[in-house]
């Protein structure tokens, strides 16, 4: 693990504990958008996926939350959207995880948003 300050996990490995917790609870369409090469981005990695519903969006960012905490020892330093369940944002600060219904995610089209983005399709 490489880490940028005293106790901070640079934003790639960061991206890669957040996809992992992603995963571990099964999400589905899971997108790394790369957005260090983008001027004025707001982060260096959003990542992107969906859940089927309220539970496993939930326990999703659950899982995303306890993996980040367990392989880095580093907290949220924002979640938002864990009341509704429709869109979870989870706030690394450097890396962004977004946890989706799919119906919600397909209005919101971040994807879009950010088209000059590097983008990595995960695959379970």
């Amino acid at each position: 693990m490489r880490k940028n300050k005293v106790g901070e996990t640079d934003s790639e490995t960061l991206s890669d504990f957040v996809v992992q917790g992603m995963l571990e609870k099964k999400a589905s369409d899971v997108v790394v958008l790369d957005l260090r090469d983008i001027k004025h981005a707001v982060a260096d990695y959003f990542i992107i996926c969906s859940g089927s519903s309220d539970t496993q969006i939930d326990a999703i960012s659950n899982s995303i939350e306890e993996q980040v905490f367990k392989l880095s020892k580093e907290w949220p330093w924002k979640v938002e959207g864990k009341q509704n369940k429709e869109w979870v944002l989870i706030d690394y600060v450097n890396v962004v995880a977004h946890v989706f219904n799919k119906d919600k995610r397909a209005f919101y089209g971040l994807e879009e948003l950010w088209g000059d983005a590097k983008v990595s399709t995960i695959s379970a």
